[in-house]
């Protein structure tokens, strides 16, 4: 593997639809691609619009060569009473993994947490991910193992949400 130089840095709204093909891969990755349903112009305007919910840093190796990204939004504690850094996605391209990338990415979502006096930072990640799950045990982070994600969406969440 080749040593490569890269340069961790903020999403600019030039940099959106090279984001969504990385979410597109990532898609592909994790054997999802049916649950795309988004697409550039929601991301864009979600990442740059009038009230962005979420932010994002890439990983470029040259100019307009994004090879990876985080993608993330503020949560909060109640317990710390604090806010905190969720992430909802990271990914670097195949074969710019094992580069350090990954972790530069990380790291500078653990210095903007810092640097924004935010109490944590948080993700998740698939069981089956062994490399992941080796990745972030290796960085530091905790595997919490009493936990596991709720989600409600499409039918069931229209549902939930006409059933008061």
């Amino acid at each position: 593997m080749t040593p490569v130089q890269f340069v961790i840095r903020p999403a600019t709204i030039a940099d959106t639809s090279a984001i969504f093909s990385l979410i597109l891969a990532l898609a592909d990755y994790e054997k999802l691609t049916d649950k795309v349903t988004g697409n550039i112009e929601s991301l864009q305007t979600d990442l740059f619009g009038q009230n962005p919910c979420i932010e994002a840093i890439i990983a470029e190796i040259e100019p307009n060569q994004i090879v990876g990204f985080a993608l993330f939004f503020t949560s909060y504690s109640t317990f710390l009473t604090r806010r905190g850094i969720y992430l909802e996605d990271l990914f670097v391209l195949s074969e710019y993994r094992g580069m350090g990338i990954g972790k530069a990415l990380i790291s500078n979502l653990a210095q903007i947490a810092v640097s924004r006096g935010y109490g944590r930072f948080e993700w998740s990640v698939l069981d089956w991910n062994e490399p992941a799950i080796a990745f972030y045990t290796r960085i530091g982070a905790e595997i919490l193992p009493d936990w596991r994600i709720c989600r409600v969406t499409g039918d069931a969440l229209e549902h939930l949400a006409n059933n008061q």
